[in-house]
């Protein structure tokens, strides 16, 4: 099997809500208004009490108290809101999963700290549209959560590295295609915009030639996030070469920054996406 025959059995499982796709109708039709896409939120209360959580917390930095789903979207704009529904609604499919705990906990902790690293280094770049971002750090390797359902005992094999072994090395080797590709195929069975789905494809690839400014940015976030975890005993430079930080304009001090945020962002991103992890601290 490869990455579509497993993406095709996992979109059969983890099956987004109704209250996403008609949210994502609203949003895709130009003539809706705020209020309507309001309005639809407001019939999920826990999407909707979500959303208000993100959107009051530091993560934003907005200065004034966002109180009504409407408010949110008018503040945050369209993109980052559904960016947002995207997020609890991900999170919330995966919840019936069927694997150990700590490696859910473990598994949501890496992806947050992603999708924080990034959206920081990509505001200090002042990458335009950059409200992307935080959602491709999020959902980079969900992949990995549909081969530990759908092929548990392959997925064990492929967390095992060897010394100095990069985990999609090992994946690519044990699946003949790594977390990135099925997690860019579950997403387009989700009918995610491509504009998520490519990044997330692309992230392994060494050759920036092609790669757009959001793919080059994935990258690197996705390495700096594993020499905090599974690729922690890897030279950096092997990890994260030199060329590709100058490429990109990262130095090892927007890094260390990116980090720092980082420890101080993930415990409030977790309570609200996913309170089990959170525990942990």
């Amino acid at each position: 099997m490869d990455a579509e025959d497993y993406a095709d059995q996992a979109g059969e499982m983890f099956v987004l809500s109704d209250s996403f796709i008609r949210i994502k109708e609203l949003i895709d039709d130009e003539s809706s208004t705020i209020d309507d896409i309001a309005d639809i939120i407001l019939l999920d209360p826990a999407l909707a009490s979500t959303i208000l959580k993100l959107a009051n917390s530091p993560f934003f930095s907005y200065p004034g108290k966002i109180d009504t789903i409407s408010k949110a979207v008018l503040v945050l704009g369209i993109t980052e809101v559904y960016n947002l529904v995207i997020a609890y609604f991900a999170t919330e499919t995966f919840k019936s999963i069927k694997c150990d705990a700590q490696f859910l906990e473990e598994f949501w902790e890496s992806s947050v700290d992603t999708a924080l690293i990034i959206k920081y280094i990509g505001f200090k770049l002042r990458m335009p549209n950059a409200e992307r971002l935080f959602i491709l750090g999020l959902l980079h390797n969900v992949g990995e959560l549909v081969m530990q359902q759908l092929a548990p005992e392959k997925a064990a094999k492929a967390a095992n590295l060897s010394s100095g072994q990069l985990p999609w090395q090992k994946q690519q080797a044990v699946f003949d295609f790594t977390y990135a590709e099925m997690s860019a195929e579950l997403l387009k069975e989700w009918q995610l915009p491509f504009s998520i789905v490519e990044p997330i494809r692309y992230q392994n690839k060494d050759d920036f030639e092609f790669s757009t400014a959001e793919t080059k940015l994935l990258y690197l976030a996705k390495r700096v996030m594993l020499a905090n975890y599974q690729c922690s005993d890897i030279k950096q430079e092997h990890l994260i070469s030199p060329d590709k930080l100058a490429e990109v304009g990262i130095d090892k001090a927007l890094i260390k920054e990116a980090n720092e945020f980082c420890d101080l962002e993930r415990l409030g991103i977790l309570a609200v996406l996913n309170p089990g992890s959170a525990m942990i601290y």
